[in-house]
């Protein structure tokens, strides 16, 4: 099992305080012969009588020396688990959980911005120090 992202408690108990009940740590996912961790799995109900919203999160703290090479491995991580997450819970949407920070110095530049626009990815930006939901993205 891979190493844990240095955010990781601080992002589970992001969700908590938002009212999510985290269901997988890690959320395994098993395509043929390998073995993929997600690094949270988390449910919320919207209502009794309605289905629970369902999401895994991947976490990735940009602190490696490029914001380009770690935007790379994340992007390259997210498409992955998307596409086998859609085949074996289609039901539960993938976020990449990153920094407000790492939202600023990326995401609100054209290089993240492309993504956005193009409706690439889901993000949950947090505050690491508050270990709080900042924004969800869409």
């Amino acid at each position: 099992m891979p190493a844990r992202d240095i955010s990781h408690n601080a992002v589970r108990n992001a969700l908590e305080k938002d009212g999510w009940q985290i269901t997988k740590d890690p959320f395994i996912l098993r395509w043929g012969t390998r073995d993929l961790y997600i690094d949270l799995g988390a449910e919320k109900l919207i209502a009794a009588e309605k289905s629970g919203d369902k999401i895994a999160i991947e976490i990735k703290s940009f602190i490696g020396s490029s914001p380009v090479t770690d935007l790379e491995n994340a992007l390259g991580q997210y498409i992955l688990y998307y596409d086998i997450l859609t085949r074996l819970e289609s039901d539960r949407r993938l976020y990449l959980a990153i920094r407000q920070e790492t939202y600023s110095e990326i995401f609100q530049e054209p290089i993240g911005k492309i993504l956005l626009e193009n409706q690439r990815l889901c993000l949950l930006v947090f505050d690491a120090k508050l270990e709080m939901i900042v924004q969800w993205i869409p």
